[in-house]
Parts: structure tokens; sequence; C-alpha cells
């Protein structure tokens, strides 16, 4: 269903002193009232850990991406998987013999969502791409997917027929039931769709009616297309009035989904089914250069909030107003040579994108949680700016911590306010939070770093500290609190590689080192009073992020 509800208003109970120099920092106090923690909650949806993204169905047969796929789902509570290249021949789920008809070989897909299965993660799937005896050219990537439409789609239709019939004999239907069948991957860039909106929407057609047909109560849904962007002459007129355009500029310009609208109004005029709408609301744009060529840009840091209140409206006004939606990609930006996924300021926008837009989708699906993947071949440094939570070699980056404080969180929510969630869990009646410090001086979505670390670096350096006073009341006396730190120092994964010298590779044993501290956060154990009042003051630097979990 569409998720967009009212706000309700909540007294602030944090406030921040207006920062009056960048040279000379000042801290800014958060100055919390009391909070009672026997404050009454309402419900909270994890969708951040609804599903993760990875790059291709052929690195899941992969040891060292099962074993960071465990990891992830322990620690961060990931519960679907979706990835490209299902049908793609690294996968031989298609050929054809000498006569020309179709030979369908499920193993190695079996053995994949076997070991999914196994782990506790459903796949999400998403249909792509052609095999090659369907669509001999190809289109992206140096492995090669097809993404050129053939000239009908019935050899595509037997292959989702003979798929689906193959996944109900092997897991049976109550199990399919709680799958997600997705229709192709961006197909409104023409890397991986050399075809036009309307043969996408055939191929939708055929597709959904084809799950359909095998049972009705299968989820299917598209378009999964990718960034939003602003009406057409918006870039053309920027270009014109603004020499150096920057994120400011795009405060107040209103950003669209690709082909939603269209698709939507397909489907409604097709009579087609759409279980769920999906889209990839980067919070990047490509406005004009000096030189007229487009560059990729960071938007404000409350873009996806803008785009999510967009699609939002565009679902509640049409046919589908019962669709789920489902963001099936998203990051910071959609480059994996972008240096600040490596950065604590990732892990500090993830969780103020995540906590400001609860309640606007049912998923938000992080664009990858391995470096384990192979897009734009494999990167010869261990931190190459690659999407992963974790990097090739397990090593967690602070944003693996960010989606890992996530799922810490309870299922009520008792306070949302700038920089702060306080949640309690409903059967245990214990109380978790998260407090960041996304300073107000970076108006982008975490600027991106492409090309060399000098912007992230310089991101990173950006802000003040800010004094936290975080005051419980009505717990019982003598609770432990433990308070997780990440933030320059602690559980920087890349910052302790470069402390040892940027090691290219690392020895085994600095890699079991780096491991270890990627993990190791700053703790603090505190107890409630008496009087069962808790106080805890903390000078917390710019980008740090914190846990605050009772233990008792």
């Amino acid at each position: 269903m569409s998720v967009l509800k009212k706000i309700i208003p909540i007294t602030i109970f944090l406030s921040v002193l207006t920062l009056l120099s960048f040279s000379q920092p000042i801290e800014k106090h958060l100055i919390g009232n009391q909070i009672s923690a026997q404050l009454k909650g309402v419900p909270l949806d994890h969708y951040w850990s609804k599903c993760v993204s990875a790059g291709r169905a052929n690195e899941g047969l992969r040891a060292s991406w099962l074993e960071q796929l465990d990891m992830v789902h322990k620690s961060c509570g990931f519960e679907y998987v979706r990835f490209h290249g299902l049908f793609h021949d690294d996968m031989f789920a298609y050929t054809v013999d000498k006569d020309g008809k179709p030979v369908y070989n499920w193993q190695y897909i079996d053995d994949l969502f076997d070991r999914l299965l196994n782990l506790g993660v459903k796949p999400f799937v998403e249909f792509s791409f052609f095999p090659k005896a369907m669509s001999p050219d190809a289109t992206v990537f140096w492995w090669g997917a097809h993404g050129t439409p053939p000239s009908d789609f019935d050899a595509w239709k037997g292959l989702v027929d003979a798929f689906m019939k193959h996944c109900i004999e092997r897991y049976g239907k109550e199990e399919l039931y709680k799958w997600y069948f997705e229709v192709w991957n961006e197909p409104n860039l023409s890397g991986f769709w050399r075809g036009t909106m309307e043969q996408y929407f055939e191929l939708y057609k055929v597709t959904a009616t084809t799950v359909k047909n095998n049972d009705p109560l299968f989820k299917v849904g598209g378009p999964a297309t990718s960034s939003y962007h602003p009406a057409e002459g918006v870039y053309e007129k920027l270009h014109r009035e603004i020499k150096n355009i920057s994120a400011a500029d795009f405060e107040n310009i209103q950003c669209k989904g690709p082909w939603i609208e269209e698709f939507l109004s397909y489907c409604e005029k097709e009579n087609l089914p759409v279980d769920f709408v999906s889209s990839h609301p980067y919070p990047t744009t490509y406005p004009f250069g000096d030189g007229g060529g487009q560059f990729e840009m960071s938007r404000p840091v409350n873009s996806l909030k803008m785009d999510l209140n967009w699609l939002n409206k565009v679902i509640n006004a049409s046919k589908f107003k019962n669709a789920e939606i489902h963001c099936t990609e998203w990051s910071s930006s959609p480059s994996n040579r972008d240096h600040t996924h490596d950065y604590l300021q990732a892990a500090t926008y993830i969780l103020r994108a995540n906590i400001e837009n609860i309640g606007m989708a049912n998923s938000l699906s992080y664009w990858i949680f391995t470096d384990i993947e192979e897009e734009a071949f494999a990167s010869p440094s261990i931190f190459h700016g690659g999407w992963g939570l974790v990097n090739f070699q397990g090593i967690a980056k602070p944003a693996f911590h960010a989606y890992r404080f996530l799922n810490e969180l309870g299922n009520e929510s008792l306070i949302t306010e700038n920089g702060f969630i306080l949640t309690k869990h409903s059967q245990s009646k214990l109380l978790t939070g998260i407090i960041y410090n996304y300073p107000k001086e970076v108006i982008e979505a975490a600027p991106i770093s492409i090309g060399s670390r000098d912007k992230a670096e310089k991101t990173l350096q950006t802000g003040s500290p800010q004094n936290i006073n975080l005051k419980l009341t009505e717990l019982k006396a003598g609770s432990k609190f433990e308070i997780e730190i990440v933030d320059k120092e602690n559980a920087f994964a890349l910052k302790s590689w470069q402390k040892m010298g940027s090691p290219e590779p690392p020895t085994r044993q600095q890699t079991m080192e780096l491991r270890e501290l990627g993990l190791k956060t700053k703790k603090i154990y505190i107890e409630a009073n008496s009087n069962g009042e808790l106080n805890w003051n903390y000078s917390l630097d710019p980008w740090a992020i914190v846990l605050v979990k009772q233990l008792n």
C-alpha cells in the first residue's frame, strides 16, 4: 500500500544552537528535556532491513559472498536480497538445442536459492537479463549482460513460466507467496535496456501475466527505474543562470521518477497487476557543467523525502492505491568508485535518510551489501569507494554499523527528532536509541567523492561537535545501558588501514586485524541512579553515530 502518512507534531526534545564560525568550531548543544521511559510508543516498521541488494546472481555462488551475506543478515537483519542477472548466461538457465527448442537448467539457480534460504534470507527476484540465445547483443558490463529486446517475447514467456513452475515444485506455493517478482532493472537507462518504454511495458505485460497465471497471489511489480530528475528544461535553465551549480540550487526543485506515471497508466489501461511499485531514488543529479556536458553531483540531503513524497502522491492518485512501495536500490550515490562509501559520512547519511523517511516506503534496499561485485571490473585497491557495507575482504565499513544500529531499534517509536530516535521493544520494554551528528553546514546527501578521496576528506572535517545531554526518567533503578560510538577513531576501517601504511593488498595477519578494527566500536557503560534516572553527557564529533541500548 502507499505508505504516506500524516506527521504528528512531537514536542522538540533536542535543540541546536546556530553555528557561528567554520574556522573556529563552536560546539552546538543538544539539550534534552527529561524523557520518560514510560512513554507510549507507536508501531515502528523496520523497512530499512526488509531488503538489501547485491551485484549479480553468479557472484552469489562464491563462498566469501555467502559468508558476508550471513554476516549482514545476522547483524543488520536483512530479510531479502536482490541481484541482477538471474537469467544471464553464467547461470546457464536457458539454452536451445540443435532444433531451436529451449533447454532449461535450474541447477545454478537452485544452488543459489537453496543457500539463501538456508541462511534465512529470501530472494527478491529480479527478472533479468535475456539469455544470449534470445538476445545475442551484449549491452552492459564486461560480462556482457543482454538487454536488447528480442523480436517477440514468446521464448521469454516460456522461460518465466518454466521458472515459476520449477520454483513451485521445489519450494512450494506457501514459500513463494512471501517472495517478490520484479520485472527488469532500470529500463530507462540504455545500458540495461536497448529498447523503448513501450517495449518495456510489453515485457512487463508478458512477465506479470505469466507470474499471475501460475498463482494470482504471487506478488509482481516494476518498473524499477533509476534516479529522479527535474522537469525538462530545468538543467538548461540552471546552466544558463548559475555558473557554479550546487546542491542548494536543487533544494526547492521537485524531481520525478522516470516512467512511473506512464507505467501506472499503462497497467490500468491494460488491466495488469501491480502489487508493488519499485524505484531507485538515488540522491544525485546530472546538470550541465561549464563545458556543456553533464556531470554527477549530490542533491540536497532531504531529496529522498521529496522523492518519496512525490511517489506516494502518484500512487495514491492511481488505480493502484494498495500497491507496496519498494525502493529496490538506494545509496548515497550510484557510483562504485565514490570514496564517500568508505567514509564515516556514508553511515551518518544512511541513518538520517532512513529515520527521516519512516512510514514512506515498505523497503529501502541499500545498494549493495558487499564489494564483491564486478560491474566495473575488480578494483586493485581494497578501499576504492565500492558500494559495499563490507569490502572484498569482509572488513566492515562505517555504513555497516549504521544498518546494525537500525536493526537494534525496538518495534515501537517513542521520539523521533533531528539527529535522534528513541524506541522501545514491546516485549522486553527495554529502550534503544540512535544519535547522530549530521553537520548543518553540509546540505548535500553525503557529497560524492569520485576520482580521489579529497572531497571525502574535506567533508569529513566539516562541522562542529555537539554536546549531548541525554536524560531518561522512570527507569528501573540500576538499569544498565551500553553506548556504542562510531567516529573518526573507532570502527573506521579505512583510517585503520591508512595507519598501517595502506597496504595493497594487506597480509593475512593485517586483514584479520582490519576485520577486528572495523568492528571495534567505542563502548561506554552507564546505569540509572537509585531514582531511576539516567544522565549522559558527551561531546559528539561531526559525522559520529551512537547506539544507546538498555541491557536490563
